[in-house]
This record gives C-alpha cells, sequence and structure tokens, in this order.
C-alpha cells in the first residue's frame, strides 16, 4: 500500500490489490491513467511506499462562481458571542493558491495546458489581507499564487480574460518574466520581458505611410507643407497638411499612430507638433521641449519618442540635452540625460530597446552614440563611423541606414543594431547629396527630399529607396510636391515598434 505522496498528482486507487494512479480500475499491478509517467522503474518491489512527479496533463477549472461575505464569530464578553462581518470575499472563486477558506484548489499541469471554462472565474493574484473588527485586527492571511511544479504550455479561456491595471509608478518592481498588464498612462498593453517592460504594438495599425515635414525650398525659404507616401510602392508623394510652424533643422519620432515634429530653426524653437499618421490634417500642437534648440535628431519605440543634440545658440555650438516625451500622452518634454559628446547635423535611428545617434558637428564627430529608450540616462559609446554630418538615418528593428553626407557623396552606410560596431559602405544613391530626410518600414528605407553638389543652393524633390536586407544600390521612388531640405522625415512602421 502506498504511503508516501510528493507533488501534486491524481489520488491512489486500490482495487483487488492494484494500484491505481489517475486510474479508477487498475488493471496492472501500476496502473498511471491520464498522466505523464516520466522515467519509472519498479523491480522486485511489493508494495510501493512512496512517489514523486506524476501530474496531469491537462486539467480543467469549471468551478461556478459567486460573491459572498466571510464572517467570524468573536467571543467579546463571558457566554456573549458576537458574528462580525470582517471582509468581503469572493466565496466561489477558483483560487491557486493556500487561502485558508477551505474552497482553493491547487491546479498543476507538466507539459499541456490549463482550461478555464467560459464564466469561471480564477484568482491568480498575491493579496495580503487582513481582517479588522470591532476588538481590531483579526487573522492576518494572505492569497498566494500556484500556478504549476512543470511548464504550464498553455492557458486556455473561452470567454474574457482581464490583466491587472494601473500606471507606469505601479509596476512591479521584480515582476516575473512575462507578466502582463494594461498600463493606465499609456492606454496600452505590456508585458515584462525579463530585462524591461515593452509594450504590444499591432501591425493592423501600421499603413506603411510615410510623412515628410517642413525644411527649406530651392528659394531658401521655410517651408511649412507636410507630404506623404505609401513605402511598401513606388510613385509621387501627395499633400499630407502643414506643420503648425513652417521651420527647418528639427527632429522626429512615432509611434504607429502618431508623429511628432520636435524644435527646429530658425529661431531655435521648442515646438513639438503631432499628427495622426493614418488621416491627413493640420498638425497640432503637442507641447514643448525642454531647451529651445535647432538640428536635433529624434528615436522612438512604440510609446516613447527621444530627442538628441542639436545646437541651442547658434549651428556653431553643440547641445548634449536628451529629453523625452511619451507618444500617446500630450505634454512637455522632459530630461532624460546627455549625449557623451554634443552634435548637431548628425543622423538617428533605432530599435525598440536602442536609440542610435550617428556622426554630426562638434565641430565634426566620427562616433555612434546609443542610449536604451526604456530607461533614462546619457549615451554610451556604440562604435565609430566616417566623419558624417547632415546625412539622414531609418532602420527596421535590426539595421540602421543612412543616406548621403556633407561633404556631398553618392555612399551610404549600414550597421547592425544589435550588436555594437562600426558601420560600413553600401551602394550608391541616385545623386551626391545630403540635407535630406529618412523613414522606413520593415522592408524598406526611403530618402526624401536633399541637395546636391550640382546645385547646392537649391533643393531636391527626388525620393528614392533600398531594400534593407539586400544594401543594393539605392533606386528611384518618385518626386516630394515641394522642394525641400533639412526636413524631417517618419513613419508608422519603422524599426522602433518591433511588431510586438
Amino acid at each position: 500500500m502506498p504511503s508516501i505522496r510528493s507533488g501534486f498528482g491524481s489520488d491512489f486507487v486500490l482495487k483487488s490489490e492494484k494500484i491505481g494512479i489517475g486510474s479508477e480500475t487498475p488493471t496492472n499491478t501500476l496502473d498511471i491513467g491520464g498522466a505523464i509517467k516520466g522515467n519509472l522503474s519498479i523491480a522486485g518491489v511489493a508494495t510501493l511506499t512512496s512517489y514523486g512527479g506524476f501530474v496531469a496533463q491537462n486539467q480543467h477549472i469549471n468551478k461556478a462562481s459567486s460573491i459572498g461575505f466571510g464572517t467570524v464569530g468573536l467571543q467579546t464578553g463571558v457566554g456573549i458571542i458576537t458574528s462580525v462581518q470582517y471582509y468581503e470575499t469572493e466565496t466561489g472563486f477558483t483560487n491557486l493558491g493556500g487561502v485558508h477558506h477551505g474552497d482553493d484548489q491547487y491546479y498543476n499541469t507538466h507539459t499541456e495546458d490549463l482550461v478555464i471554462d467560459g464564466g469561471q472565474i480564477l484568482n491568480i493574484t498575491n493579496i495580503d489581507m487582513v481582517g479588522f473588527t470591532t476588538i481590531g485586527e483579526y487573522d492576518p492571511h494572505s492569497h498566494q499564487s500556484h500556478v504549476c511544479l512543470g511548464a504550464l504550455e498553455e492557458v486556455s479561456v473561452t470567454n474574457h480574460f482581464s490583466v491587472p491595471c494601473g500606471g507606469s509608478n505601479e509596476r512591479k518592481d521584480n515582476p516575473i518574466e512575462g507578466t502582463v498588464r494594461f498600463n493606465d498612462d499609456l492606454n496600452t498593453l505590456e508585458f515584462f520581458n525579463g530585462v524591461e517592460w515593452r509594450q504590444f504594438t499591432y501591425n493592423q495599425g501600421q499603413s506603411g505611410r510615410g510623412v515628410r515635414g517642413g525644411g527649406n525650398d530651392a528659394g531658401d525659404s521655410q517651408v511649412q507643407v507636410m507630404d506623404y507616401i505609401t513605402i511598401s510602392t513606388t510613385g509621387n508623394a501627395q499633400n499630407f497638411g502643414d506643420l503648425t510652424v513652417a521651420r527647418n533643422q528639427f527632429a522626429s519620432a512615432a509611434s504607429s499612430i502618431r508623429g511628432l515634429f520636435a524644435g527646429g530653426a530658425p529661431g531655435n524653437s521648442d515646438v513639438i507638433d503631432y499628427i495622426t499618421i493614418a488621416s491627413a490634417g493640420n498638425a497640432i500642437d503637442f507641447g514643448n521641449t525642454s531647451v529651445t534648440r535647432g538640428d536635433s535628431k529624434g528615436v522612438s519605440s512604440s510609446t516613447r519618442g527621444v530627442l538628441g543634440g542639436g545646437y541651442t545658440t547658434g549651428p556653431t555650438t553643440a547641445s548634449n540635452v536628451i529629453d523625452y516625451v511619451e507618444i500617446p500622452t500630450l505634454g512637455n518634454a522632459l530630461d532624460f540625460g546627455d549625449l557623451f559628446t554634443g552634435a548637431y547635423g548628425h543622423a538617428s535611428c533605432g530599435s525598440p530597446t536602442l536609440g542610435i545617434f550617428l556622426g554630426g558637428n562638434s565641430p565634426s564627430l566620427q562616433v555612434i552614440q546609443s542610449i536604451t529608450i526604456a530607461s533614462k540616462g546619457n549615451s554610451v559609446d556604440y562604435g565609430d563611423c566616417d566623419t558624417t554630418s547632415y546625412a539622414s538615418g531609418c532602420s527596421n528593428s535590426v539595421r540602421g541606414i543612412f543616406f548621403g553626407n556633407s561633404p556631398y557623396r553618392k555612399t551610404c552606410q549600414y550597421l547592425n543594431i544589435t550588436s555594437n560596431g562600426n558601420s560600413s559602405e553600401f551602394g550608391d544613391a541616385a545623386h551626391d547629396a545630403n540635407e535630406s530626410s529618412a523613414c522606413a518600414s520593415l522592408i524598406r528605407g526611403v530618402c526624401m527630399g536633399g541637395r546636391s553638389a550640382t546645385s547646392p543652393n537649391g533643393a531636391l524633390t527626388d525620393i528614392s529607396y533600398v531594400e534593407i536586407a539586400s544594401l543594393g544600390d539605392v533606386l528611384n521612388f518618385g518626386d516630394l510636391t515641394v522642394t525641400s531640405r533639412l526636413s524631417a522625415s517618419l513613419s508608422d512602421s519603422h524599426g522602433g515598434l518591433g511588431g510586438f
């Protein structure tokens, strides 16, 4: 007769001197049904004295749910018993934990799934509870979460599943990898990947649209016009609307829904505009940058836009300021940290985790700097590039592409964002140009406008593109609605969004 059972598993059945585990009618000396057996060897033993590790492959929760009140009888005097309500409890909930209510159940699966029927309520929270009565604190206890000892591959919920909600400051200090919650501040579903909190984004909201705004035209006048393209096709741009203020040399950032244009010249602006990328229209005021500056550059994840560098007193004094905004929430930019060397006229790109700032003037830079978008702090050294200023950058989540350079040249550069290192050259652009702007989908990088060596005082209407994975020559895409250089571009499907 078995005497010891360790772990979770089915009850023993003894019938006709045969032992069943998960089997009501054992036919063998040891009969195990509906469970993972693992490696078990029994030889020359008349009776089983212990076992461990037998767990059901599939467990079902179908317990009815109800709301009730827990009460306790307290003796407050000789011969007097007073019944006092001290907490409200969901008496019919299925708890995966060790609360003393008497109706708790432990569920464990080894390799398959935990199935929850429609209408059943499962409590997997971990909440400390203390009852307070007329005579003080009574019976402190806590809900504990126990899902499985083995590997839970799937949880199936028939109808509705609600995750915990709260703001960014209410995130747990040491969350478990795979924790999912809804962020009330950002209005997004997010998960913890073991290192940081990441937001889910949805490809359905990414149309592959690129938007270019502002700059200087061929007559060197400020441009207020925005135009847009569909990155997956080729053809001429179409009018999108107007910026709130005509300007050039400014930063851009974007989620899959909203695009931002920040700062700029002349006058070292602190204006931040926003647009809804999927619908054409004029830009709307978003807030202000932390300092007025021109020629900064932006990187972004699905929720955060980060603006780095620029100049604050004129195009001879480089700024090291980095500030950021939460893209779904209107407001002013906040301090993020500092570039380890100030820069303006630089280029930028990024992945969902890293922001990259390449080259620039200070007065001349060959450095690549990186930041971690989700955590504030100073930039760190990433690698080196050719002397690069007034190039334009874009990326998918793995590779960054950079068009143009000053002095004018056709050669482009790339780097692999996931591994620190130097940039490398590839392909040839249509023009030996600089002062263009760029945006990307996960497939293509697109270069817009700029000026070439053949017309150094003018501006171009050219749009060109490259397939990011192939690193071939840059091909003709179409034309902008206006001539433009020193503009800014963004898209709803760039590498910083990740596709989670």
